[in-house]
């Protein structure tokens, strides 16, 4: 048996982390932010031609927390201090129709812009969400990659975007966020876009041996090489496709016959129409 001394003992330091977690949780309802802040200053607001609504999606119920949020305003003084900050890198801020911050920066800015972002007090957007791309094969610069941030701090989102081309490199952003691996990984799959200092740039999401990038508008929606198990060899072999006609379903029809303004109305909807308007030639001659 143990004794009563032993047993308060043990449960003096529990009772002291049960205490101390209390006092956490207190100071931390008291030091969290009413409204984010993202500057103390008021700079001149060069947005105000094409002004859209705040990026910041905020739900709750307490009015009087909220203020006037959602603060445009803001937003668009945030996107002015960053281009202030960094204008070698950033080329347009701008507020879109969507509610969202986008800043449009060079290549080289990737990292600088990116990293200044993150450990940014007045920024904070410590969590990367998502990289994607989007492929205009009409431009110089055909690929234009997109950089999704959050900030739980201030509970804001924000887009960056750059652009690139089939053989320029793109500066690996995982030294900043873990997140970025698969992402970029995937972009390199998808698109081709090759990411300088990536610590395992390989193919994520198609087989092993996959030729070209199934994103990019160049590419056959068919693809190059088709898969089958072959039971001669025991195994899964790769051939170039073939599309067998009679396995083609051609469709001759013009898909703007299926809206009402260029179907045939029907028959007993013109002789409807047409006693109806004899009906009020009728009413209107008596009048």
């Amino acid at each position: 048996m143990m004794s009563s001394s032993a047993l308060r003992s043990l449960v003096r330091p529990v009772a002291g982390l049960v205490s101390g977690s209390r006092a956490l949780v207190a100071r931390s309802r008291v030091l969290s932010p009413a409204l984010s802040r993202c500057l103390s200053d008021e700079p001149n607001d060069f947005y105000k031609g094409h002004k859209a609504r705040d990026v910041v999606i905020r739900r709750t119920e307490d009015e009087a927390e909220c203020g006037s949020y959602p603060d445009v305003e803001r937003l668009e003084q945030f996107g002015q201090y960053v281009a202030t900050i960094l204008p070698k890198y950033i080329q347009d801020v701008r507020m879109t129709s969507l509610k969202e911050l986008e800043f449009l920066i060079h290549p080289e800015g990737v990292v600088p812009v990116l990293g200044m972002l993150k450990d940014h007090t007045n920024a904070q957007f410590k969590a990367l969400m998502d990289i994607t791309a989007v492929d205009v094969p009409s431009r110089p610069y055909r690929f234009e990659l997109v950089y999704c941030l959050l900030s739980h701090h201030y509970n804001s989102r924000c887009i960056v975007k750059t652009y690139t081309d089939e053989l320029t490199p793109v500066d690996s952003v995982t030294a900043l966020f873990k997140s970025a691996d698969f992402g970029e990984r995937e972009v390199w799959d998808m698109f081709g876009i090759y990411f300088s200092g990536h610590p395992d740039l390989r193919r994520i999401l198609t087989d092993y041996g996959f030729e070209g990038h199934p994103f990019r508008k160049d590419f056959p929606l068919t693809g190059y090489t088709e898969v089958r198990y072959d039971n001669e060899l025991a195994r899964v072999v790769y051939e170039p496709v073939e599309v067998a006609q009679e396995f083609r379903k051609f469709e001759m029809d013009t898909p703007w016959e299926l809206f009402p303004n260029y179907r045939e109305t029907p028959k007993h909807l013109l002789e409807a129409a047409a006693e109806k308007a004899a009906a009020e030639a009728e009413q209107d001659e008596k009048k």
